[in-house]
């Protein structure tokens, strides 16, 4: 489906598919009692990402409609003109909902749109024991003990390095088992001036280094409401990736001039001055990297924490409790996490949710990435999934709010702390209202 150009002719094309599909659906309760599986069925997607319809179809969407023909799947792309606002206030039919654990409380749950998958889950009998465990148990916190969705795919953070910049500089290539405070070291040697061109020895992206923190700290305690900034452990997770590369003046220099820390991927694969990026490890599928001379390690760790990496970033699909189709819907989830679809996934570079060897074993070999140290994703133990809520996405807007002026040495960390506090404190707040 294309992207629509106006509010009006979003509407329109809703309200067709409102229609469309109400005259095809059953009483959900009764479902289960008549359900063919080959029969015919009209099942609508939509995800908060803005992925487009050409990134849905190629991860999911073509696959599924060669396993059901009798299936019209239709995937519903966000845009400004079409979000979940507009397509609940026009009854639109949604069956599937898509998203990434960080945003999923803030899609479905805010919109009351959360159904428990548990019967059809065992109905379908999908062992949920085959699944990388950090993924079910967040799902399962999520939904209060309930099943509001099904883990397909994963990822988690990386280290991905440009070798050329380490050969320029006859610094050794980064490791597998490094720690964060290896990785200060490498940015020392690494951040030079050559040929006019500031190079830094390391980046983040630090959306992710805090969303995904090894620690599994939320940002906001689900008990009391409060922010968790008080709690220690936050200090070493700003000191250890950003305010610590950052101690170097050439660093500081460029902070300055970019008004921006070195948290753009486009610094690593299009203008090339990173040698060391934090990122998701999804970033060589996502980025046509095939200009830069790279490879890739295990993320680093905390010395308190040894052999844990990041949280792992699954996203979960989940039947809507307005879906008139609950059944097919259901047939099309149970595909999707079939060790037959999972090994498809993971040869194209996306990280699967099953632990089965055989399917990580492929993981990245039908891309261009198979000689990269792909492997290196495995290496480190996931860290458990924090919790979430509503408001995540504000809170960590205040969390960020005062990295640059605490890179650059303007403001001191317990001052930095206080105002993230009180920024949290008035989301929260505000939530409420």
């Amino acid at each position: 489906m294309s992207k629509f150009n106006s509010a009006a002719a979003s509407i329109v094309i809703i309200s067709l598919l409102a229609g469309c599909s109400a005259g095809t659906g059953t009483n959900p309760d009764k479902q289960s009692q008549s359900f063919d599986p080959n029969a015919p069925a009209d099942l609508v997607f939509y995800s908060n990402s803005g992925d487009p319809v050409e990134s849905f179809d190629e991860r999911f969407g073509n696959a599924i409609r060669k396993k059901f023909p009798n299936y019209k799947i239709t995937y519903l792309q966000k845009t400004k003109e079409q979000t979940l606002d507009t397509l609940m206030a026009a009854n639109a039919p949604i069956d599937i909902y898509w998203e990434s654990v960080g945003q999923f409380v803030g899609g479905l749950i805010k919109y009351n749109l959360q159904y428990d998958m548990t019967p059809l889950i065992q109905k379908n009998k999908v062992d949920l024991g085959k699944f990388e465990p950090t993924t079910i148990d967040a799902i399962k916190m999520i939904s209060d003990g309930k099943m509001y969705g099904l883990p397909v795919s994963n990822n988690n953070m990386a280290l991905f390095y440009n070798k050329d910049i380490f050969d320029r500089f006859g610094v050794p290539y980064p490791k597998d088992g490094m720690t964060w405070d290896d990785v200060v070291e490498l940015n020392k040697k690494l951040t030079r001036f050559e040929n006019g061109k500031q190079y830094l020895g390391f980046g983040m992206s630090n959306i992710h280094y805090f969303r995904l923190n090894s620690f599994s700290l939320p940002y906001v305690d689900p008990k009391t409401e409060k922010a968790t900034i008080t709690d220690p452990r936050w200090k070493t997770i700003y000191e250890s990736a950003i305010l610590k590369p950052a101690e170097l003046d050439a660093f500081r220099t460029s902070i300055q001039q970019r008004n921006l820390l070195p948290e753009a991927d486009a610094m690593f694969w299009k203008d090339q001055v990173l040698a060391m990026y934090g990122y998701q490890s999804y970033m060589f599928v996502q980025k046509d990297l095939s200009g830069l001379n790279w490879d890739m390690v295990a993320y680093p760790t905390f010395k308190e924490l040894p052999g844990v990496g990041s949280q792992s970033y699954p996203t979960f699909f989940s039947i809507t409790s307005i879906s008139k189709q609950k059944d097919p819907a259901m047939a099309v989830i149970k595909f999707l996490v079939s060790e037959e679809f999972q090994t498809e996934l993971s040869k194209s570079g996306i990280m699967p949710v099953l632990t089965d060897k055989k399917v990580k074993d492929v993981y990245g070999q039908g891309g261009n990435a198979k000689n990269k140290n792909l492997k290196s994703v495995f290496y480190n133990k996931f860290a458990p999934i924090s919790p979430k809520a509503v408001y995540d996405g504000d809170a960590e807007k205040a969390f960020r709010a005062p990295l640059i002026d605490m890179a650059l040495g303007k403001k001191d960390i317990n001052t930095a702390f206080r105002e993230v506090e009180e920024g949290v404190t008035k989301v929260v707040e505000s939530s409420k209202k």
